[in-house]
């Protein structure tokens, strides 16, 4: 299932049990603290399944899939029986309130964990954190293709993805980063990565390329990809193994790059390769073209990333889940106060079209990477949840706060007052997340 239609189905399914898992989350401690649900929703508007279980509760499935929600018996919203007004929501103390309301993002926090548990216990693929060629404050701090990082900050960093991320938080904060590294000789060491050094109106959307980090990948000189109308085009062939350039040996792609660059300008390079066993000869001479304002000389073929297989038994996965919830806790706390003080730009925000793209890209590369986006997803929604504002679970914990502090309920003026503002700012980040999300496509 590929395009559009792939697309939403993915985001169909990742968001009903994310979604699902949050809203179980307020029913069962709801029960617990004796409180009657009358309706449990999956999505918004007309109902495409129901049915109604023997104590009353109405569960479905609604035709709108962009959330869902428990209904509780409440005055406030209905005429209750005398007898069942100790069942009703708003007559419980104020602390078996505050239980009900943050059990929906507790239960995310819970599904976050053992998703990455999953994930790592079935083997989580990532492409090698290995650097391709460096340029301006990674060149100037010691930073070398082909050197693959093992710890950034002190965190280990098993995949690019776990590299990629911290590595951007610290450009957009304009901080150094102490990096551990490993030659392609195996030989380790730290770099302390400079990003103190941007400048102060550097490219948010690309903070590594900015400071001059650029993927790359320790895989061997096996071609995928050959441009068309390259001087390779017609010789070279995808398959073939690059063994050596001018004499020299090729052990990783890396090496072939470094090599072309070696050779004077104009002249010829001898290349040999092995096609199905067969050793062949060519001689090419590299074509001269323009990146970042640098003449440098391409054959026009590629290769595809080194991914290797992140697994962990039963008890090294929990630890690893718990270390990545944690990890990435932080680092979306980060996001939001450097998105709040203006360090971070909003347009990486991302909306439903942009969830819905990843879920397809992730699904299409198997099991666990589609389990380890939805751990992922599932923070998020814990983390925005617990915004303190109105209409969402934060902004209910900070009125029941309120009235722990006061002795008394928030009155029905405010609590109507931050019904609409709420509404406005959620407004308007979804206005702003799929803006983006259209810009992205369009661009």
């Amino acid at each position: 299932m590929s395009g559009f239609f792939g697309a939403l189905w993915w985001f169909i399914v990742t968001l009903g049990v994310l979604v699902t898992f949050h809203e179980f989350g307020h029913y069962w401690v709801a029960r617990r603290c004796g409180v009657r649900v009358l309706k449990f929703s999956v999505g918004f508007g007309r109902p495409l399944w129901s049915r109604v279980a023997a104590d009353g509760t109405r569960y479905q499935v609604a035709m709108i899939p962009l959330g869902g929600y428990v209904q509780f018996l409440d005055e406030r919203e209905h005429e209750v029986a005398p007898a069942d007004r100790e069942q009703s929501f708003n007559r419980q103390p104020v602390m078996k309130r505050i239980a009900i309301v943050a059990a929906g993002p507790i239960a995310n926090l819970l599904l976050c964990v053992g998703l990455f548990w999953a994930a790592y216990m079935i083997g989580w693929p990532g492409a090698a954190p290995i650097l391709g060629p460096t340029s301006g404050i990674a060149a100037e701090s010691g930073l070398l293709e082909g050197d693959r990082i093992l710890k950034v900050g002190g965190e280990l960093t098993p995949s690019w993805n776990h590299a990629v991320t911290p590595l951007a938080f610290a450009a957009i904060d304009q901080r150094a980063v102490t990096l551990t590294v490993e030659d392609a000789e195996g030989r380790k060491s730290e770099k302390v990565l400079r990003l103190d050094r941007l400048s102060a109106d550097f490219d948010q959307t690309d903070p590594l390329g900015e400071a001059g980090i650029h993927f790359g990948t320790r895989s061997d000189g096996r071609i995928a990809t050959v441009m068309p109308d390259s001087v390779a085009a017609g010789k070279l062939l995808p398959g073939d193994l690059v063994t050596s350039i001018n004499g020299k040996p090729v052990t990783y792609w890396t090496d072939i790059p470094t090599l072309v660059r070696a050779a004077a300008p104009g002249e010829a390079v001898n290349i040999q390769v092995d096609r199905n066993g067969a050793r062949l000869e060519f001689s090419l001479v590299p074509a001269q073209t323009e990146i970042e304002g640098k003449t440098v000389r391409i054959l026009g073929i590629g290769t595809r990333p080194k991914v290797e297989l992140i697994k962990f038994g039963p008890i090294e996965a929990a630890g690893a889940a718990l270390a990545e919830t944690r990890k990435q806790g932080r680092e979306m706390l980060g996001f939001l106060a450097r998105l709040v003080t203006g360090k971070a730009s909003s347009k990486n925000l991302s909306g439903a079209i942009g969830i819905a793209q990843v879920a397809q890209a992730e699904a299409n590369q198997g099991l666990s990477r589609l389990i380890g986006l939805m751990a992922t997803l599932s923070l998020t929604l814990c983390i925005m949840n617990l915004l303190p504002i109105p209409v969402l679970d934060g902004g209910h914990l900070l009125y029941y706060l309120i009235e722990l502090v006061s002795g008394r309920p928030v009155g029905e003026r405010v609590l109507i007052a931050g019904q609409y503002a709420g509404l406005l700012v959620l407004a308007g980040l979804i206005c702003l997340a799929f803006y983006n999300d259209l810009v992205r496509i369009f661009s």
